[in-house]
């Protein structure tokens, strides 16, 4: 007699099945069927959590992006910073970074999946880790209190994106984060005190 799943297992599974689709097939060919049948479970399982395909397709990217957060310390705001962006850097450059560029590409066709990415880019695991970092960093003496701001946290990573959108790299270049960091990142979270 098998056991039905319910509630955070069933979740968790449906989540790791439509991850794998996403990684196997992209967001275009990610159906409710094969999510479901990947899943082990009915379509009704994935749409009473899910509305539609691209909250599902959100949910799984951030669903794989949890499990590969960084949290250095690494007791410098610069080495943070660094440890940051290089985590960042390499994800983005791997499969799983993969799976961001085809929701991003599919975003301009799926008016839903693009409503839902730019909702789900305020707030997240990410912004709040850097402003941590900056959090850290001010308890050292190595920052003033005005640099722990959303937009200051946002800077790098917002660059960094920029490098692949502007340059069309599978990575940027170490010496690039190292210009990202140092050239503006710490000058700018330094000038917030002055």
């Amino acid at each position: 007699m098998t056991t039905r799943r319910r509630g955070e297992e069933l979740e968790h599974a449906i989540l790791r099945a439509a991850a794998e689709e996403l990684r196997e097939s992209g967001y275009a060919g990610m159906t409710m069927d094969r999510v479901a049948q990947r899943a082990g479970t009915n379509k009704n399982a994935i749409y009473r959590r899910w509305p539609h395909r691209a909250a599902l397709g959100i949910a799984a990217y951030r669903h794989l992006s949890a499990e590969r957060l960084p949290s250095p310390d690494t007791g410098t705001l610069r080495g943070d910073a660094l440890a940051m962006l290089r985590a960042a850097n390499a994800t983005w450059s791997s499969p799983h970074g993969a799976v961001l560029r085809d929701l991003l590409a599919a975003a301009a066709d799926d008016p839903q999946l693009l409503t839902l990415l730019r909702e789900r880019s305020g707030t997240s695991a990410m912004d709040a880790a850097w402003l941590t970092m900056l959090t850290r960093a001010t308890e050292r003496g190595e920052a003033p209190a005005s640099a722990v701001h959303p937009r200051v946290a946002a800077a790098p990573l917002t660059l960094l994106r920029g490098e692949y959108a502007m340059r069309g790299t599978p990575t940027v270049p170490d010496e690039t984060l190292v210009e990202i960091v140092d050239e503006i990142f710490l000058p700018l979270v330094r000038g917030r005190g002055a």
